[in-house]
């Protein structure tokens, strides 16, 4: 439209400008914005801040804010930089897939890595209501977007309360409904430290078991192909990043095979010898308390997104070993494991402040960005 405007003629670049620099520009802009707020603090605005926008990500803390009462961006060293040394920023708690398609680029032993996974209760399970309104109780939707992490543990509190209520028993759902102190209880179905049963853990662990191994065998590569692949090949930088970003994936996912396998065989031997469950008082600081950051609950979790019906499993088709792995599949209107094609929002710190972890972006991305 431009060029064909009557003042395009007096355009320098009116010849010579294509689709693809136009692509890089906006690519390059919209990949380095950031969200700042105006000059009365009401609210935030879009722009692009010198120098400190061509600091390229590493693993660490945000240490950037915004002083309102110098109406500037203040950034502090993530450690002692020498003269002529690169200096590096955090971005923020994002996964790789985030940066490739956000950023451009692909973050080798990035901490905060993690694979999407959806998860719903099939409105056809006997116990749908039951589990429904306990997942209500503790700000959990019935169908969620939740994530397997690169860390261990590989889940966090919500998906392991989740799993939870989504292995309960008709039993085990009365007394976190109408139980003698089942307020306390709903505190604390993500604490790692007061299982329900340990069947009910066996359960959870069997179930994350199968799905993380059956998301694995969707992909058409293994780990090993994929690294062979990466040595033996001449690849574009575009081709290296996909085959990264897969290959994190499946390394993601063998991980959280091999630490429910863990789990599991240490819940079953707990069951086994008959252990006697962990107590707790309503009193105990411990409610609150988990070696999982976000262990808090109730949590409303937002920004989730639905997931598709085929998603929604009742636990006994869920860790049934005949189960197809069509089943398994993430929605049809979604990449395998996550890798969704629509933008997601980021996880928002705490203060208003910081404005490192809303380097927003437009879906386009170009090599010609960050890394």
């Amino acid at each position: 439209i431009s060029q064909t405007h009557p003042n395009a003629s007096k355009l320098p670049l009116k010849d010579s400008f294509t689709y693809d620099d136009y692509r890089w520009a906006v690519s390059s802009v919209m990949t380095r914005q950031n969200q700042i707020p105006t000059e009365d603090g009401s609210r935030v605005t879009l722009a692009l801040i010198p120098l400190w926008d061509m600091c390229n990500h590493t693993n660490g803390l945000i240490t950037t804010g915004y002083n309102l009462e110098d109406d500037r961006c203040e950034c502090v060293a993530l450690q002692d930089f020498k003269a002529g040394e690169q200096i590096y920023i955090f971005y923020g708690t994002r996964s790789n897939a985030e940066f490739v398609i956000h950023s451009g680029f692909f973050f080798d032993n990035n901490s905060h890595d993690r694979v999407k996974i959806k998860l719903g209760v099939s409105k056809s399970d006997r116990l749908y209501a039951m589990k429904a309104e306990v997942l209500a109780r503790a700000g959990i939707p019935t169908s969620s977007v939740f994530a397997l992490h690169s860390t261990e543990p590989p889940i966090s509190a919500q998906l392991l309360a989740f799993l939870r209520v989504f292995c309960m028993s008709e039993e085990e759902l009365k007394e976190h409904l109408i139980g003698e102190h089942a307020i306390g209880k709903i505190f604390t179905l993500g604490n790692s430290e007061f299982p329900i049963s340990w069947d009910n853990e066996v359960k959870l662990w069997t179930f994350l078991e199968a799905r993380a191994s059956l998301l694995l065998k969707t992909y058409k590569t293994t780990v090993e192909d994929d690294k062979s692949f990466l040595e033996t090949h001449d690849l574009t930088s575009h081709a290296i990043m996909a085959i990264k970003l897969r290959l994190g994936e499946k390394e993601i996912l063998e991980k959280a095979v091999k630490s429910a396998a863990a789990s599991r065989e240490y819940y079953t031997k707990q069951m086994a010898d008959g252990a006697l469950l962990p107590k707790y008082e309503e009193s105990n600081i411990a409610l609150l308390e988990n070696t999982v950051a976000d262990s808090r609950l109730p949590i409303v979790l937002r920004n989730l997104e639905d997931v598709e019906e085929p998603g929604d499993l009742k636990i006994d088709e869920a860790i049934d070993a005949e189960v197809t792995e069509n089943g398994f599949v993430n929605g049809e209107n979604s990449l395998f494991n996550g890798t969704k094609s629509g933008s997601e929002n980021l996880n928002k710190e705490k203060s208003n402040r910081e404005t490192e972890d809303a380097k927003e972006s437009s879906s386009e991305s170009t090599d010609e960005v960050k890394e």
